[in-house]
């Protein structure tokens, strides 16, 4: 019986003594797995830009509650990024500068959307380069009864009557510009404005030129605007004004040069003498 025991413990010895070398040899050394370099995390080479805390309305003086700083890659910073809260509030030599447009929570602060010292929310940082704003009176009816917005694409119509002291009445509706930008409706220059008012004034961005059209056709007849759908960019050939004499039973027409289509101009004329011969168009000064 000793002797079998003793074999026993033997064997035992042998295996666990087995076991220590398979264990040394065939598992990988720890050691030398934790000493292994760290890789870089990416956020390493991060820099910090402003970003909005929370949506940021139009015409909004900005305050420190409403900034916070976060980190980003550098690589996906916005160029001009504001880099602290306190560089954004000293826009205006230390003042508070005003948001130009709608800021979205967490969306970065850039100087084109922020107004410049002493600056209030202001229609001139709205307009493209090469443009002009021309205010024109409108009417709850000639101002598509407020329906149409900062942002939104018009159609300017003039209409007019070619024999204000006649027996008769020639009316003439002409396009005068076409697809121009609303700047402002009133004093309301908001782009994210949705609420349809009454208006008195609307301003449009428009060209040097067609703001002399928009002057002339306002003292010549009264201007209205039609408002295009969005997206639509279509542009109609539009014709000089021109005068007509009455004709007899009233009748419409559309004006036309060389044989075609003018594509802007209508011409109304009433009389009561048909047998009346048609004068020659008289072009208008």
């Amino acid at each position: 019986m000793r002797l079998v025991t003793i074999g026993s413990l033997g064997a035992s010895v042998a295996l666990g003594l087995g076991a220590i070398i398979v264990a040394r040899v065939a598992l990988p050394d720890t050691g030398k797995v934790q000493a292994a370099p760290v890789a870089v995390s990416p956020m390493a080479n991060a820099v910090s830009v402003v970003v909005a805390a929370r949506d940021i309305a139009y015409g909004a003086r900005l305050d420190a509650g409403q900034l916070k700083l976060i980190q980003v890659p550098r690589d996906a910073a916005p160029a001009n990024a504001f880099t602290s809260v306190a560089q954004v509030l000293a826009q205006d030599h230390g003042g508070a500068p005003v948001a130009l447009t709608l800021i979205a929570a967490r969306e970065p602060l850039l100087p084109a959307k922020l107004s410049g010292p002493g600056a209030r929310p202001s229609v001139a940082a709205e307009i493209a380069p090469g443009m002009r704003a021309y205010a024109i009176g409108v009417t709850d009816i000639s101002g598509v009864g407020g329906h149409a917005l900062p942002g939104d694409h018009v159609d300017v119509v003039m209409m007019r009557n070619l024999t204000p002291d006649g027996p008769h009445k020639v009316l003439q509706s002409q396009l005068v510009v076409q697809n121009v930008r609303v700047l402002g409706v009133d004093l309301n220059a908001d782009p994210t404005s949705t609420k349809a008012e009454k208006p008195s004034t609307t301003t449009l961005e428009v060209s040097v030129k067609d703001a002399q059209k928009l002057a002339i056709a306002a003292e010549m007849g009264t201007l209205s605007l039609a408002l295009r759908p969005l997206g639509s960019s279509d542009v109609e050939a539009v014709a000089e004004v021109a005068s007509a004499a009455p004709r007899g039973p009233s009748h419409v027409r559309r004006a036309r040069s060389g044989g075609a289509p003018s594509g802007g101009r209508i011409t109304i004329v009433e009389g009561e003498n048909s047998a009346a011969p048609a004068a020659s168009p008289k072009p208008a000064a």
